[in-house]
């Protein structure tokens, strides 16, 4: 797509900045922000940078940041704060990244806001409350958002991805439930970041402007 990219980030450094150098490869289009999603300043701080490193037409905000307790604790199990940590990434974290895309992006239909949701908010899998009802919030209020930016030409969509091999996928997870996870679906397989990642490419292309207000389910038929 030839775009200019703006990554954020927590924790370990070193993937974003690996990432980062791959997408400089051939010449400087990526940049990588330190920025805690549930915070409103440092999401405030993350578009500043942007602003400043790309100039002040923003077009594409992907919000993909999430959190998932490995324990999978049951409802009755959940505790206040195992809730509002998923909450605060998961729902807060979406949200104040919109808020900012919605005042921000580029008029005119070339704006482009992705959210992510998951397939087990379809699924209602046991040991996913909390996660669950984040994913379900962010999915209302991405179609809401989309009937708010109305007149914009900003489109707003969410992708829910099924399983994927990710490191949050698998944490908590032994070998065996990996497996039975993989034969559950009619690919008998978990997927990978590419299976979803043109999905989300395409989203956020000219091609795809009249595509508004939906949740795309990316699982290979797993749900």
């Amino acid at each position: 797509m030839g775009a200019r990219v703006v990554v954020g980030y927590v924790g370990d450094p070193a993937p974003a900045a690996q990432l980062i150098a791959t997408l400089n490869t051939s010449g400087p289009r990526a940049v990588a922000v330190h920025a805690d999603v549930s915070d409103p300043a440092q999401v405030t701080a993350l578009f500043d940078a942007a602003e400043a490193a790309f100039g002040p037409e923003l077009h594409v905000v992907v919000a993909a940041a999430g959190v998932q307790d490995a324990a999978y604790p049951s409802l009755a199990e959940t505790t206040p704060e195992q809730w509002d940590r998923a909450f605060g990434v998961n729902a807060r974290g979406a949200f104040l990244c919109c808020r900012e895309a919605a005042r921000r992006l580029a008029r005119g239909g070339r704006g482009r806001i992705v959210t992510f949701s998951s397939s087990n908010v379809a699924s209602l899998r046991p040991g996913y409350g909390a996660y669950v009802a984040t994913k379900a919030s962010v999915e209302a209020m991405t179609k809401v958002l989309a009937k708010e930016l109305a007149g914009t030409g900003i489109t707003a969509n969410s992708v829910a991805p099924g399983p994927v091999a990710t490191p949050m996928f698998f944490a908590g997870k032994t070998d065996q439930r990996v497996k039975a996870v993989a034969a559950e679906g009619p690919m008998g397989r978990i997927g990978e970041p590419m299976d979803v990642a043109p999905v989300v490419g395409f989203l956020c292309t000219d091609e795809a402007g009249w595509i508004n207000g939906q949740v795309i389910r990316v699982n290979g038929g797993y749900v």
